[in-house]
C-alpha cells in the first residue's frame, strides 16, 4: 500500500524507559502505519490551519479515524531530514480543533492572545519552510503520528 508509511513511535520524542537503556537488554521497539498525504499549512487571523489531504480512500479514512480518536490531545508537528529530526513544534498554546473533510482533515489552532498567536504562525511557518525544502512531516497527537507527509 503507497498510502501509508511505517514510522517508529520512539523517534517522537518519547523518552526511553529506564529498563530499555539497560546494559544487555534489548530495546523495545514500537511501530506504527500511518496514511501518506500532502500537508498544507496556512496563515489564519488567529494562528494556523493544517490542511491533510489523502487521494486514497483507505488513507483519508484512516487520517480521520485516528484524527478522531487522538485530537483531544496536544498537537505537534514533527519534521525530519534523513531519519534525523531537525524541528519538533508542540503547539500548545493555543486551542486546536479537528475537522474532517472529504479528503482527510482539517486541523485550525489558534488563541485568543496575540503573542501566542505569533507563537503558533511562527511554528507553522518554519514547518511549512521544512516541507518545501524536502523535510517529511508528521502531524501528531500526544506524540502519536496520525499522518506523514514526504
Amino acid at each position: 500500500m503507497t498510502s501509508s508509511v511505517m514510522v517508529e513511535r520512539n523517534s517522537f520524542g518519547a523518552s526511553a524507559s529506564p529498563a530499555a537503556c539497560a546494559p544487555g537488554a534489548a530495546p523495545a521497539t514500537n511501530w506504527c502505519v500511518v496514511p501518506r498525504c500532502e500537508i498544507r499549512i496556512e496563515k489564519c487571523k488567529d494562528g494556523c490551519k493544517i490542511v491533510c489531504s489523502c487521494e486514497d480512500e483507505v488513507a483519508c479514512s484512516t487520517l480521520q479515524n485516528l484524527c478522531q480518536m487522538l485530537s483531544s490531545g496536544q498537537c505537534s508537528l514533527c519534521c525530519q531530514f534523513n531519519g534525523v529530526t531537525c524541528l519538533d513544534c508542540k503547539l500548545c498554546c493555543g486551542h486546536c480543533k479537528y475537522e474532517p473533510t472529504k479528503d482527510g482533515c482539517c486541523i485550525t489552532c489558534t488563541s485568543g492572545d496575540a503573542a501566542c498567536c505569533q507563537m503558533i504562525q511562527a511554528c507553522c511557518e518554519a514547518v511549512a519552510n521544512c516541507i518545501k525544502n524536502g523535510c517529511t512531516c508528521f502531524l501528531c497527537f500526544n506524540g502519536t503520528p496520525v499522518c506523514c507527509c514526504c
